[in-house]
Formats: C-alpha cells, sequence, structure tokens
C-alpha cells in the first residue's frame, strides 16, 4: 500500500467542560483548550503503526476548517505522519459536504486506505466516513476495534450491538475506528520541532470544485437543564411509592 489518509478535526478538548456563550451564539471557545477529535488521534496512531509495520509507505493528515486547525495538523505531524493538508472551508459543513471533500482528495492522492474516527464528540454525527465509502463506491467497516492489513485486503474486528463482528473487506475502503482500537502514543518535544519542517498545504474549498450543502447555520444554543436532587427512601415499599407519585409505576 501507497498511502493512508487520515481525518483530523479540531473539537474542544475532551477534558474541558463545555460552557454555552452567555449570548446563547454557540460554545465558548476563548481562551479553551482544543485538541485533535479522540477518535481522529486513535484513527491516526493505526496509521502510523500499519506503516511501521511496513504495510504502508506515507500517511497524510487532512483537516476541514480554518487556519486555527493547523495546529491540530501539526500535532499529527508531530506524532509521525509525513505531511499535512488543510481544506479552508471558513463555515461549517454537513457531513456529506466533507465526504465530498474527502473523495476530492482521494482523486487527487488515490491512498489505499482511508481511515476516519467514527465521530467527532462535538456534533456526533457519525456520517461522514459512510457516506465517503458511497460516494467513492469502496468498501467500508464502521465501529472497528482492530484492523489487519494484509496486502490487497483488511480483516476488521467491528463492535456491534451483540459483541463483536469480524469482516474481511477489499482495499482501497474506508475504516473508521473506535475507542478501543489503541492507545495514541505521546507527543515528544524533538518530534514538536521536527513537525515544522513537513510538509502543510492549504486548499481552499472551491478549488475542489464539489457541490457543497448550504453552510450550517446554528441559531441557538442553550446548556442542559440541571439534574433534580434525587430522592431517598427507607425501604422497598418507600420506592414503590415515590415510584408510583411520579407515574413511573
Amino acid at each position: 500500500m501507497d498511502k493512508i489518509l487520515v481525518g483530523l478535526k479540531r473539537v474542544v478538548d475532551y477534558n474541558v467542560r463545555v460552557r454555552v456563550r452567555s449570548d446563547g451564539s454557540g460554545v465558548e471557545t476563548d481562551g479553551v483548550k482544543m485538541s485533535i477529535n479522540p477518535f481522529d488521534e486513535i484513527a491516526l496512531e493505526e496509521a502510523l503503526r500499519i506503516k511501521e509495520r511496513g504495510d504502508a509507505s506515507e500517511v497524510i493528515v487532512v483537516s476541514i476548517g480554518g487556519n486555527d486547525s493547523q495546529q491540530q495538523l501539526r500535532t499529527g505531524l508531530a506524532m509521525g505522519a509525513d505531511r499535512a493538508i488543510l481544506v479552508d472551508s471558513g463555515e461549517t459543513r454537513d457531513p456529506l459536504t466533507y465526504a465530498r471533500v474527502f473523495l476530492a482528495l482521494i482523486e487527487r492522492e488515490n491512498p489505499g486506505l482511508v481511515i476516519l474516527g467514527k465521530q467527532a464528540i462535538d456534533d456526533d454525527n457519525s456520517q461522514t466516513g459512510q457516506m465517503l465509502a458511497a460516494l467513492w463506491d469502496r468498501p467500508q467497516a464502521t465501529f472497528a476495534s482492530k484492523l489487519e492489513v494484509n496486502g490487497d485486503k483488511a480483516t476488521v474486528t467491528r463492535e456491534v450491538d451483540v459483541g463483536l463482528e469480524i469482516v474481511e473487506i477489499d482495499l482501497p475502503a474506508v475504516v473508521t475506528v473506535d475507542l478501543r482500537m489503541n492507545e495514541p502514543r505521546y507527543v515528544k518535544l524533538p518530534d514538536i520541532m521536527k513537525a515544522k519542517k513537513k510538509p502543510l498545504d492549504t486548499i481552499d474549498i472551491a478549488e475542489l470544485n464539489i457541490e457543497q450543502a448550504p453552510a450550517i447555520k446554528e441559531v441557538n444554543f442553550e446548556p442542559p437543564s440541571d439534574r433534580e436532587k434525587g430522592v431517598l427512601v427507607d425501604d422497598v415499599a418507600g420506592l414503590v411509592a415515590a415510584l408510583k407519585d411520579k407515574g413511573l409505576l
């Protein structure tokens, strides 16, 4: 396999408590730590391991967003990716537009495998990978917890409702990964310095000549309501009575 394409999305770090702006216009990001979407970081780690085993020669990381996403791409380069591509889209787009962007890059780069996180922790859509496979007309394996590449085929262990499912797919293909696939490596200072010299190309989304759905307009945000305090009961009879009072029995 020649190339592996990996998607990286810039999101609020998962350790940060998300806060809604006072005017309800969106999520507060000023002074907030931003990171690579955790599922995408796992996807990159898996791509790097495949390359280190000698089953791929190049790992390319891709981000779709504004110039701020260069930070996450540089982190991906520091982890070990060979080069990066930033598709400058400006506005928030729908998953179908993102899938079309990836398809346009696939036509340029001709990768043997595309690995994406199964979802992003900010919108939880879990749609881009599936849409990309349909547009590309190539096999897909979603929610993967294990990936083995064997020549022009891959064996994928998927997490499903009833347990684990093992499937074999032909390459090229799209794989979306789950949290249990691996533990991403830590980035060391020397690798951060080396990453500054690795190529990072910026492409305006208009240059790809893809069909774009209207930009998503976020009308209003509000935090979830406070959770009600629990009710203490003395015995089973009290529990039954409390449930009846709430109309649950």
